[in-house]
C-alpha cells in the first residue's frame, strides 16, 4: 500500500512538474541580448567611430554555458565584416567600426548553448517564441543615401498604365454585409482592367451626411490570406480596406485554396518568379497598382467623403502600395507607409547589404520601385516605423526613399527592429518630434 501511495505522489508531482514546465514556456526568461550605440545610432558621420555595445542577459535557463555569436556587416565595406563567438557570462562585447562613405553597419548577435541551438524567449506581446537576439547597428549620414538614376521614361510608362486605366469606368459593385454600432459594412468589387477587380471592404458610419468624411485606404502587406469582413468600423470616417490580389469576397475555402494557387508563376510564389521580374508589364505588380489608382478613384465617388482628406496606409507591401497610391495620384493628401518594402531594389547592384528575402531584381522592377514613387508624392509623409535591423526592407532603401520625399515627411526609426519584430516595450517609438524633417531613434 505505501508503495502505491508513493507511487501515486511522483505520479501527480511528474503531473505538476510538466503543467509547470508548459506554464513555463509561456512566461518570459528574461533572457536578452541588449545592443546600444554610443550615440543616436542614425547621427554618425563618415569616418567616425562607431561603438556597438552587446549586453548578454542570461536568466532563468538550465544550467550550462551559453555563448553569443555575432556578425557585423557593413554596406559598400566589406573590410568592415566582423564575427565572433564569446562566453556570454564575460559580460559586455564591445565592437567597433568605421564607414568611409554614407551607408549602414548592421549587427546580428544570438545567444546560443553548448550545442550551438539558439536559445529562444517567450514575448508575450506577440504570444510566440522568439530568438534571445539583437537585430540592429546604426547608419552614417544616411541623409546623403540615393539610388541610382530612374528610368528615363519613368512618368511615360505610367501615363500609358493609367490611360489603360481610364478606357475601363469606374463600375462598383456594393454589397452590405451588416450594420453593427452605428457603422455600415459593404463587400466591395470595382471594376479594372487586368486580370482582376478591386476588391475589399468598406466601412461607412451608417447616419453619415453627404460631403462630411474623410476617407482613407489601407493595403495588405506580402501574402496569400482571406480577406474577412471587419468586426466593426470608425464612426468618424470612411475606411476602404482593399487586399492585394483582387479575389471574389464571401467564397468558400476550395475557392481560395485554387486562388491562391493560380497566382504562383513558375513555380515561385508571386511577384517572385525571377522571368516575370524582366518584363514590367508581365510581372504581378502592374495588376496591382492598376488596382491601387483604381480604389482611390472608387472612394472619391462616394457621396459621404468630403471632397478633401484621402489618407493612404499599410504596411511591408502595404506601404510599397502607399507610395505607389500618393506617387501617382496627387489627389492623395497624407501617405503613411509603414516598413516599406522595395525601396531602393537596385541598392544591391550599389554595394548595399541586400535583402534577406524579396522580388528578384532586374531594370525592369525599377518602375514599382517606392524610392522613385516617393519623389512624386505631393502629400505629407509619415513612415511610422523603420527596422534598423529590418533586412527585407534594409534600412539603405528606406532612407533613399525618405531622402526622395520632397514634402513635409517624418520618419521614425526603431534600434533592434527586424520587419516582424518590435523590441518590447516599443509598441510605439518614442522621441521628441521637433520638425517635419527629424530622425526619431528608441534604442530600448
Amino acid at each position: 500500500m505505501r508503495t502505491i501511495k508513493t507511487l501515486a505522489v511522483l505520479m501527480l508531482a511528474a503531473v505538476i512538474s510538466a503543467g509547470a514546465f508548459a506554464a513555463a514556456k509561456k512566461v518570459d526568461s528574461g533572457s536578452r541580448i541588449l545592443g546600444k550605440t554610443d550615440k543616436n545610432p542614425v547621427s554618425y558621420k563618415v569616418g567616425e567611430e562607431i561603438t556597438i555595445t552587446l549586453t548578454p542577459v542570461v536568466k532563468n535557463l538550465p544550467e550550462g554555458k551559453y555563448f553569443v555569436i555575432y556578425n557585423l556587416d557593413a554596406d559598400h565595406n566589406a573590410a568592415a565584416k566582423q564575427k565572433g563567438k564569446v562566453d556570454a557570462s564575460k559580460g559586455d562585447i564591445v565592437l567597433k567600426v568605421k564607414m568611409s562613405q554614407p551607408g549602414f553597419v548592421r549587427v546580428v548577435a544570438k545567444l546560443v548553448n553548448e550545442k550551438g541551438k539558439v536559445v529562444k524567449r517567450y514575448q508575450k506581446g506577440k504570444g510566440k517564441m522568439v530568438d534571445v537576439a539583437f537585430n540592429g547597428g546604426a547608419g552614417v549620414e544616411i541623409e546623403k543615401l540615393q539610388g541610382k538614376p530612374e528610368p528615363a521614361d519613368f512618368d511615360a510608362y505610367w501615363a500609358t498604365q493609367k490611360a489603360r486605366l481610364a478606357e475601363v469606368p469606374v463600375k462598383a459593385d456594393i454589397k452590405l454585409i451588416k450594420e453593427v454600432k452605428g457603422v455600415k459594412i459593404y463587400a466591395v468589387s470595382v471594376a479594372c482592367p487586368g486580370p482582376r477587380p478591386v476588391t475589399g471592404y468598406l466601412t461607412i458610419p451608417s447616419n453619415a451626411k453627404k460631403g462630411s468624411l474623410p476617407a482613407s485606404v489601407t493595403y495588405h502587406g506580402y501574402g496569400v490570406r482571406v480577406q474577412k469582413a471587419p468586426a466593426s468600423g470608425s464612426k468618424t470616417g470612411i475606411l476602404f480596406n482593399v487586399n492585394a490580389h483582387g479575389y471574389d469576397l464571401e467564397k468558400d475555402k476550395a475557392y481560395y485554396t485554387e486562388f491562391f494557387k493560380s497566382i504562383r508563376s513558375g513555380n515561385k510564389n508571386y511577384a517572385m518568379n525571377p522571368e516575370d521580374c524582366k518584363d514590367r508589364n508581365k510581372h504581378y505588380f502592374n495588376g496591382m497598382v492598376l488596382r491601387v489608382l483604381r480604389s482611390l478613384e472608387f472612394v472619391r465617388t462616394l457621396p459621404e467623403w468630403n471632397g478633401k482628406d484621402l489618407t493612404v496606409f499599410g504596411g511591408s507591401q502595404g506601404g510599397l502600395q502607399s507610395f505607389w497610391a500618393a506617387g501617382l495620384d496627387d489627389k492623395v493628401t497624407k501617405c503613411l507607409p509603414n516598413i516599406p518594402w522595395c525601396c531602393d531594389l537596385s541598392g544591391r547592384t550599389l554595394g548595399r547589404i541586400a535583402p534577406n528575402w524579396g522580388v528578384p531584381y532586374t531594370s525592369e522592377m525599377d518602375y514599382y520601385d517606392a524610392a522613385y514613387h516617393a519623389k512624386r508624392v505631393k502629400c505629407p509623409v509619415v513612415i511610422p516605423r523603420a527596422g534598423i535591423g529590418d533586412y527585407t526592407c534594409p534600412p539603405s532603401g528606406i532612407a533613399v526613399a525618405y531622402n526622395n520625399i520632397k514634402t513635409p515627411k517624418a520618419i521614425y526609426w526603431m534600434q533592434g527592429s527586424t520587419h516582424g519584430y518590435i523590441p518590447d516595450g516599443n509598441g510605439k517609438v518614442n522621441g521628441n518630434h521637433s520638425g517635419p524633417d527629424t530622425f526619431k531613434i528608441n534604442q530600448k
